[in-house]
């Protein structure tokens, strides 16, 4: 936001631009609210050697067809000759006079400079060459009357001012306009704030441009006042100088007007030809879906249901609501009669709608922020009363509309409760209650009730203050952030890993311990990628992929461990061993997936129980374990050599084999053995407390026992019977043998176990082994096992 500082003085006695530690007070003071100066320029510095003249008379030559001589008066009654190119300048005129050895401000020093002889005696100036405005299609008239031979800044009344670059945020949008900065600054600095109170004089017969709102949850108010006897001219020198200097071109009187209202009232308004106003009304509803409007910029827009446009009232786009007008609602010469329009949007649409179309103008830019949606009777009266130090036969027109919803536009009136306790607990101050009226009454926050409890007014021009936080930041600002100090937050914990992240790095590290690399592979499948790993295929699809062959989000770790695996084996690299920790996205009737972080071991070359040794490895590392269930095979897992590990009631993963089929699908020929885990559910689980156990210095002793089992047991359980019956001495177990065969008959297997026994203080004896062989053989023959001679 670009402030003026004489602009700024309208409205408090903020200090002289000339003089520097004024500037600096504003500035800092600026800062100090949170709208931090960026950059101070001075402005307003003339050209010396720049007079005022009059044009005596114009003379053309036959050979320079592009110039023409001008003889001047300086006011020295010398009639001075020059060579002028411009052909807006008639006799009579009072022009700018750059005299000989002036230095312009683009580093040209003005000398005799002769064509076909004659040499020119000065130079006539545009505007743009004087630093004025943009304008250099022509020599810059001065008003008529002016003195001769003065300086042209003294004529124009030019004075030295300060050009502030303050950087606004979204959460002050009242500091979008002149009036808001002001309020705040002049709290913060202790000056009267002299806002504008203009007055309506509605003194024109009944006349109005009818409204109808078709959409008033995105537009709940607009208004249309006529104001007739509009003279389109030129502005006033004061109001196109700051105009210029806010970044904005001066074009008409009106149009100028409106631009002024809109930088000091934070009110974007516009003003229509009513004579042109197709039906004299307006319309405002949503785009039809492909429907074009060229904007004042010139461009053909294409809109969709998501846009607002305001139409006239034979239902023409005529502007892009809360943007930008229509070029056909440009103001002419021939305009004497408008209809003025100040509407309230809806915030987050019209930041939509500036994304969606890359159009940001300076309305969108305060609309989308949030404008005073009851700002607009003072808007309009200062409209007029500008409009009319240009335009003497001003008249407003009673039966000005005012549409509007009440259900969705924010109340006139809203409040909240502040507490002093909270406000000293949040800043780290000392205030009592009595204190906050003289910090937020001067900006528009009321303060009023008794005791340590204060009821707020929340002001119209602040939406973005609801509740008692906002109000305590209000406080923050205008006590003064450099008056509560600077302290750093004592913590209890300095930081860390949380208990979940550490057992996560656990894991890791264990599997790496291992021997088992870590992989990373894609988590986008292709469709039938699911499938081929046995499983299902039903998942979420992505609507714009990457690669267009990988277009749904995995449901399962395995497949690209799969495809790790056969790459590696194309290389002739065998028996990799890889594991990944990643996300898995499986389907839901919930709105959202089931989305989870996995845990996948793959061991290629490996069978079933090496699978299941990594399992223990987890568990005796991490605590707590899960069931065996060997009758619950997970889709494409083996389906005798794999089992579900079941905790309570929910699984908590799978270990086996993959199932042949799809090692063959991924081109892979070895065994691969497989850990699926639930990362999440294993991690959330509370670990079984870690007790120290003495290592025995006693030798060990193996005994190997084999066991024929029926198929309809599982292995697991008679593993489990096997530690019962042998108790404390058993120190490890280890399958070691499955055969099946004639000597052990049909819908059986034989197993064969190593139980190491040792004992904590001893050396173990014959009877202590065969106590341990009668204690297994009775849990195994009591499983339905038989001990094998």
């Amino acid at each position: 936001m670009k402030i003026l500082l004489s602009w700024l003085n309208e409205y408090g006695d903020f200090g002289d631009p000339t003089d520097a530690a004024a500037v600096e007070r504003v500035a800092a003071a600026l800062t100090s609210l949170g709208l931090e100066v960026e950059s101070i320029d001075r402005v307003g510095d003339t050209v010396d050697g720049v007079v005022t003249a009059r044009i005596l008379r114009l003379e053309s030559h036959p050979d320079a067809a592009k110039v023409q001589r001008v003889y001047v008066d300086a006011g020295d009654g010398t009639e001075l000759h020059v060579w002028c190119g411009a052909d807006n300048i008639s006799v009579d005129d009072i022009v700018p006079l750059a005299t000989l050895g002036t230095a312009m401000p683009n580093g040209m020093t003005i000398e005799r400079r002769g064509i076909l002889g004659i040499d020119s005696e000065g130079m006539l100036c545009s505007a743009q060459e004087l630093g004025l405005g943009e304008d250099h299609s022509g020599i810059r008239l001065l008003p008529s009357g002016t003195p001769l031979g003065v300086p042209y800044g003294e004529a124009l009344n030019i004075q030295p001012d300060v050009l502030i670059d303050a950087n606004v945020t979204r959460n002050r949008p009242d500091c979008w306009g002149y009036v808001g900065i002001a309020r705040d600054l002049a709290a913060k600095l202790g000056v009267e704030f002299r806002p504008p109170t203009p007055t309506l004089h509605v003194t024109g017969a009944p006349r109005s441009a009818p409204v109808e709102l078709l959409d008033p949850a995105r537009c709940p108010r607009f208004t249309s006042t006529v104001i007739s006897g509009v003279e389109v001219k030129p502005s006033a020198d004061w109001m196109a100088s700051r105009l210029t200097a806010a970044g904005m071109r001066p074009i008409n009187n009106v149009v100028d007007v409106s631009n002024y209202v809109m930088l000091e009232l934070n009110q974007p308004n516009h003003a229509y030809d009513l004579d042109t106003l197709g039906g004299g009304g307006f319309r405002v509803r949503r785009a039809a879906d492909g429907e074009h409007l060229v904007t004042l910029d010139g461009e053909d827009r294409t809109f969709g249901t998501d846009d607002l446009l305001i139409c006239d009232a034979n239902d023409t786009p005529i502007g892009l609501g809360g943007v930008m007008g229509g070029l056909d609602s440009e103001i002419s010469d021939s305009t004497t009669t408008v209809a003025l329009e100040m509407a309230w949007f809806d915030l987050s649409p019209i930041g939509k709608t500036v994304t969606r179309t890359g159009l940001r103008s300076e309305a969108s830019q305060r609309f989308e922020r949030g404008v005073d949606p009851h700002g607009m009777p003072t808007a309009i009266a200062r409209f007029v009363e500008l409009l009319g130090e240009t335009c003497p036969g001003l008249t407003v027109h009673d039966g000005a509309i005012d549409e509007r919803d009440d259900e969705h536009l924010p109340p006139a009136e809203r409040y909240t409760e502040v507490r002093i306790a909270n406000v000293n607990r949040i800043l780290g101050t000392s205030l009592t209650a009595d204190d906050l009226p003289a910090i937020l009454d001067p900006i528009g926050y009321t303060v009023s009730g008794t005791g340590d409890t204060r009821t707020v007014v929340l002001p119209t021009w602040r939406l973005d203050s609801t509740a008692e936080i906002d109000v305590i930041e209000e406080i923050a600002r205008h006590y003064g952030y450099d008056r509560l100090g600077a302290s750093v937050p004592k913590s209890i914990e300095p930081g860390g890993l949380t208990a979940r992240q550490q057992r996560r790095r656990l894991v890791r590290s264990v599997l790496l311990g291992l021997g088992v690399s870590e992989a990373m592979p894609n988590p986008f499948l292709a469709p039938d990628t699911l499938a081929k790993a046995g499983l299902p295929s039903e998942a979420i699809s992505i609507t714009n992929p990457l690669v267009t062959e990988e277009s749904v989000l995995r449901t399962s770790l395995r497949p690209g461990l799969l495809r790790a695996i056969a790459y590696n084996e194309s290389h002739r690299r065998t028996g990799a061993r890889f594991f990944e920790i990643g996300h898995v996205y499986p389907p839901s009737d919930g709105e959202l997936p089931a989305e989870y972080e996995a845990l996948t071991v793959v061991l290629a070359g490996e069978a079933a129980p090496a699978a299941l040794q990594v399992w223990r490895e987890l568990t005796a590392t991490l605590g707590g374990g899960a069931r065996i269930d060997q009758s619950k095979v997970p889709p494409g897992l083996h389906a005798t050599r794999s089992a579900t590990l079941q905790a309570g009631k929910q699984p908590l993963g799978a270990v086996g084999e993959v199932a042949p089929d799809v090692l063959a699908a991924f081109d892979v020929t070895e065994r691969v053995a497989i850990l699926e885990i639930d990362l999440d559910q294993f991690l959330a689980r509370e670990p079984k407390p870690v007790q120290w156990k003495a290592t025995s210095r006693q030798p060990s002793s193996d005994l190997d026992l084999a066991f024929k089992l029926p198929d309809s047991i599982a292995a697991e359980k008679l593993d489990k019977a096997i530690r019962q019956g042998a108790g404390k001495l058993l120190v490890d177990l280890d399958l070691f043998d499955n055969f099946r065969g004639v000597s052990v008959g049909a819908d059986a297997r034989s197993l064969a176990f190593r139980l190491r026994l040792q004992a904590p203080d001893r050396s173990l004896t014959d009877a202590d082994i065969a106590d341990v062989r009668r204690g297994v053989e009775a849990a195994a023959i009591k499983l339905g096992a038989e001990l094998r001679s």
